[in-house]
């Protein structure tokens, strides 16, 4: 007989072990009929409405957390099309171009660093409202700049907006998740990230036919846009119950705990976890000395959460998106309307398919899916390089170019590209979460801005084929490192992750994870 755990409320069925499945049992047999537990509709359906409203709440509660991670997107995405017009408009250099690009993502590493401390100080909840109101400050001096250096100010803030914000939207997400779900709503912020990105490349596209001077402070202006969304969304979301117990707000938390988590257990179990996190917690200076020198078991998490961070990045998915007309037109595509077109089919084509990976997460796994993008990326940047080397010219050579960059892009936002936050935010004990999130946040924006800063550069010297077949290599080091460095979590309870890096990747025989108790009984 197959047995299974699911979250319902079995009365006088028999469990494993002989355990009987009462009102706070969460398995009961999967063959017996609905008369088996009393087919009680009264009992039955207050159960069934509370998962549901308990289900639409968390989700509700990650669609708006995720909310700032728009405004990143939108800027990746809309200064693609706009540094064409701002070079126009500011007779700016390529060096210029290539600073103005990428400092954002350098100068992100402060806010992220500082988002640590600050969602320790005033809450997940209102430190993603401070990195709101820093962006929007940034994002309206870009709009109104009328030199290159006033420009760069709002860039530099805009850039420690960013940086808050990417980094404290999986955290908070984490914390208030459900086991069983939380691979799939931590991945929320990467579908706002390519919503943003899509956003930003239709506003190019559509502002193109303006005048230079005028277009690019429009398709700028268009990323305050958020702002409104933003504070609407901080008047409904709680606070994270962790910021909640530092504050001794103990009956808060649990009743947070109670409307994101269905089963009573889980939620017991959660807010005693983090009590004791707390507990044990000395204060910052004590959480960055365990980070500098940290047990074995700490430094296999920095080498899983810090490396994943990095090689999203240095696979060059930044400078794919930033500077994509810069690609298509080596690839042979003429005009600016055709090439920001292109654009557009990328952005869709990102966002499409990073709705499969939510779909995907917690039924496939972490690790596959990582399996499945860094392979996917490495034959498709092999490819581009193939493309732009030899067969840049003809409308054949141009095609399959367009063709392979929105596969790459497919292969990260299936894979690499949500799973790369859903892993940082999960496999630290919650005491140094914060500030361990906020380094891997540190390495993905360094890496991201290195990139954008240098590609064309590096692109004049070995050509820009030869630069996606540099991309091409670091992506097969990518495999590597998710098959030697990243285990898989999918079904694991926070706790028990932990336990995966303090034994080497292996959990104990004793621990049991959710879906392992289907493989525990043979069928008949």
């Amino acid at each position: 007989m197959v047995l299974a755990g699911i979250r319902e409320n079995g009365v006088g069925e028999m469990g494993l072990g002989g355990v009987p499945l009462g009102a706070k049992n969460k398995y009961r047999r999967m063959d017996s009929e609905l008369t088996d537990y009393d087919g009680d509709v009264e009992q039955h359906n207050p159960l069934e409405k509370k998962i549901n409203s308990t289900k639409k709440y968390v989700i509700a509660c990650a669609v708006f957390a995720s909310l700032n991670n728009v405004l990143l997107g939108y800027d990746v995405g809309v200064m693609s099309g706009a540094i064409i017009f701002i070079k126009e408009d500011l007779k700016i250099s390529e060096f210029q171009e290539e600073f103005l690009v990428g400092v954002l993502s350098v100068i992100s590493l402060f806010g992220s660093l500082f988002g640590g401390r600050a969602s320790d100080v005033i809450g997940r909840k209102w430190t993603m409202g401070l990195a709101a109101i820093i962006f929007q400050a940034g994002a309206a001096v870009m709009t109104l700049a009328p030199t290159f250096r006033v420009l760069m100010i709002g860039r530099i803030l805009a850039g420690v907006g960013i940086g808050l914000g990417v980094m404290i939207a999986p955290v908070y997400i984490a914390e208030i998740s459900p086991t069983v779900s939380r691979g799939k709503l931590t991945s929320f912020p990467e579908i706002f990230i390519n919503a943003g990105i899509l956003l930003g490349y239709v506003s190019n596209y559509a502002f193109s036919s303006l005048p230079a001077h005028t277009n690019w402070r429009i398709m700028l202006a268009v990323g305050i846009l958020p702002s409104v969304f933003i504070a609407f969304a901080l008047c409904i979301i709680p606070e994270s119950p962790r910021w909640l117990v530092v504050k001794n707000r103990i009956e808060e938390a649990k009743s947070v705990l109670s409307k994101t988590n269905d089963d009573e257990s889980e939620v017991e179990e959660r807010l005693a976890e983090i009590q004791l996190a707390v507990g044990a917690s000395n204060g910052e200076k004590a959480v960055w000395r365990e980070l500098l020198s940290p047990s074995p078991a700490l430094l296999r998490m920095l080498i899983a959460g810090f490396g994943i961070q990095c090689f999203q990045q240095i696979t060059g998915i930044d400078a794919t998106v930033y500077y994509s007309p810069e690609i298509f037109k080596a690839a042979g595509l003429d005009g600016n309307s055709k090439v920001l077109a292109a654009t557009v089919a990328e952005g869709v084509t990102k966002t499409v398919f990073v709705l499969v990976a939510i779909i995907l997460i917690d039924k496939a796994g972490r690790k596959p899916l990582l399996y499945v993008s860094t392979i996917g990326m490495t034959i498709c940047l092999f490819g581009v390089g193939v493309t732009l080397s030899l067969l840049n010219e003809g409308s054949v050579g141009t095609a399959l170019a367009i063709l392979l960059v929105c596969g790459n892009v497919a292969f990260f936002s299936v894979g690499i590209g949500p799973v790369c936050w859903v892993v940082t935010s999960e496999i630290f004990p919650l005491k140094v979460r914060a500030q361990a999130s906020a380094l891997g946040s540190v390495g993905n924006r360094v890496c991201s801005g290195l990139i954008a800063m240098s590609f064309l550069s590096v692109s004049r010297a070995i050509t820009m084929g030869g630069t996606f077949f540099i991309f091409s290599a670091i992506s097969a080091l990518a495999v590597v490192f998710v098959y030697k460095f990243v285990p898989e979590t999918k079904g694991k309870s926070l706790e028990q992750i932990e336990l995966l890096f303090q034994n080497e990747y292996e959990l104990p025989r004793d621990e049991l994870q959710l879906g392992d108790v289907e493989h525990l009984v043979p069928e008949k």
